[in-house]
């Protein structure tokens, strides 16, 4: 069904539920929080569009989580949660030497670039969807495990130096 909605040119439908999407996307797959993580582009459980696919530098896969139309996935809380998540995989490039700044920005479009062999894919992705979801344990276990190898993640504020690409 077509409903209204302010933001980009419509039509917006209904999605099981979800905050309404664009035609474009009605007919994206809902990624499950502990189903396959491959490359591809999803409907999340909050609502988001999700995409994974590699990054220009062939060592990461970029991640693109967006929530266009969904002001519940814009509170400080969760902002900071998807900040420290960006800054758990930034570690990781910090440690082998990775000369990128790292990809985020705060907002309704969200990227974050994950070094291969670093953090698992899927742990990344299901940390990035528990947030989403307000559960925000699973992107804190993430950052200590990347203080655990790599030293103190930055904290909100500090030398902030992230991009929005």
């Amino acid at each position: 069904m077509a409903i209204e909605h302010n933001g980009i040119a419509g039509p917006y439908f209904d999605y099981d539920g979800l905050p309404a999407l664009h035609a474009v996307d009605k007919d994206l797959p809902l990624i499950h929080p502990y189903g396959p993580v491959t490359p591809g582009r999803y409907v999340t459980p909050g609502g988001g569009r999700l995409t994974i696919r590699p990054a220009e530098m062939r060592a990461h896969v970029r991640i693109t989580l967006d929530h266009l139309g969904c002001p519940a996935q814009l509170t400080d809380e969760k902002n900071t949660a998807f900040k420290r998540l960006a800054l758990a995989a930034e570690g990781y490039c910090v440690q082998s030497g990775c000369q990128h700044r790292p990809a985020y920005a705060d907002g309704v479009y969200r990227i974050f670039e994950v070094r291969n062999a670093s953090i698992a894919l899927a742990a990344f992705v299901r940390a990035a969807l528990a947030v989403e979801l307000g559960d925000f344990a699973p992107a804190d276990r993430l950052v200590q495990e990347t203080e655990a190898l790599a030293g103190p993640v930055r904290r909100e504020g500090e030398g902030d130096q992230t991009s929005g690409g």
